[in-house]
């Protein structure tokens, strides 16, 4: 398959939403990461996103959306939170889950009775849906398990090639996926962490707002541990990330976590005995509290260590008392397969 490569220009990304329109694909930039996008109510094209992604089936998308108003085409449920969220945080890094309408394909939400939907924050990404004419679904442009693109050439390298085209874009300003909020039970519950905290977000609806137990360390090692009589077979998950391996670069990584001036030690450590025996070794040390430059920077670190060859990477784990901490610990740990050396 020969991939076409468009620009920002309007008359461009006019051309790639003629794509979506005849049932192709196209990855296309937007203020979390770059996008993977079909009509989201034809199966057939969102059928291909797997295809191209090598990603299973069974795993929900976000569906994205132009205009607040177009909510109503996925969903017929509108509650006062929902019309707090949408006034508070769209166009946005925000992903709500509602019950989906009938028309939506069980294709695009991993057969699943509810729908993720939210807003982007990007003109590109804005325009794109526009032009379409339809909600586009879409995960991130990327090869299922490794980590998001937040760069066109991270795109290129997964995708080129795979796909029908790909909309060259700036730099991804946050660099993590948003945060997904279910709004479907009694209390709303953050499944995927992102930029915008459960704080954020008690404060634009007035009432708590929960984690997800699964994304505790201890509840995702339960929750996928064979020898607990759970496998992933039996798990289906109401939001993208939840499931499977993600996010993991081509080498070996280790989180270490602890007070600051042990964690600098350690990874100075465990740098020098590796260097020793002939590994090549990347470190990603943020700043104690840069939890945004972290959140900016972090998937495109990984993809530049990959980029070097490296063996192993050592990284300095984040506060996660922070909500963004939180999130892109939420990544960080997941990319090292939770292997974790506390000091």
């Amino acid at each position: 398959m020969k991939t076409q490569i468009f620009t920002t220009d309007r008359q461009d990304i006019a051309k790639a939403a003629n794509i979506i329109k005849e049932g192709g694909i196209v990855a296309f930039p937007t203020e979390t990461v770059y996008g993977l996008g079909a009509n989201a109510m034809d199966a057939d094209a969102v059928a291909k996103i797997y295809e191209a992604k090598g990603r299973p089936s069974d795993n929900p998308m976000i569906v994205h959306i132009s205009r607040a108003s177009d909510i109503g085409q996925l969903t017929r449920m509108l509650s006062p939170d929902i019309v707090a969220i949408i006034e508070n945080f769209w166009p946005g890094p925000l992903t709500i889950i509602v019950k989906k309408r009938p028309e939506v394909p069980d294709k695009t939400t991993g057969g699943l009775d509810t729908v993720a939907v939210r807003m982007p924050d990007s003109k590109a990404a804005l325009d794109l849906i526009t032009f379409a004419g339809c909600p586009i679904a879409a995960p991130s442009a990327n090869l299922s398990g490794s980590p998001s693109p937040t760069r066109a050439k991270d795109v290129v390298a997964d995708m080129d090639g795979r796909i029908d085209g790909i909309i060259e874009g700036e730099d991804c300003r946050v660099g993590i996926e948003s945060t997904v909020l279910d709004l479907t039970g009694d209390v709303p519950t953050i499944l995927r962490p992102g930029i915008i905290t459960a704080e954020s977000i008690e404060a634009a609806i007035g009432k708590e707002v929960k984690y997800d137990e699964s994304l505790t360390e201890d509840a995702k090692h339960i929750q996928l541990d064979p020898a607990a009589g759970v496998s992933e077979s039996d798990f289906q998950p109401k939001s993208p990330g939840m499931k499977y391996k993600h996010y993991a670069p081509k080498a070996q990584m280790i989180v270490v976590e602890g007070e600051r001036n042990k964690v600098k030690a350690e990874i100075e450590r465990l740098k020098v005995l590796n260097e020793r025996i002939g590994n090549k070794v990347g470190v990603i040390l943020f700043e104690e509290k840069a939890f945004l430059e972290a959140a900016h920077n972090f998937f495109a670190n990984l993809r530049d260590l990959d980029g070097e060859g490296v063996d192993l990477i050592l990284a300095g784990a984040l506060s996660d008392t922070d909500g963004v901490g939180f999130a892109v610990m939420n990544r960080m740990l997941k990319s090292a397969g939770y292997n974790i050396v506390r000091v």
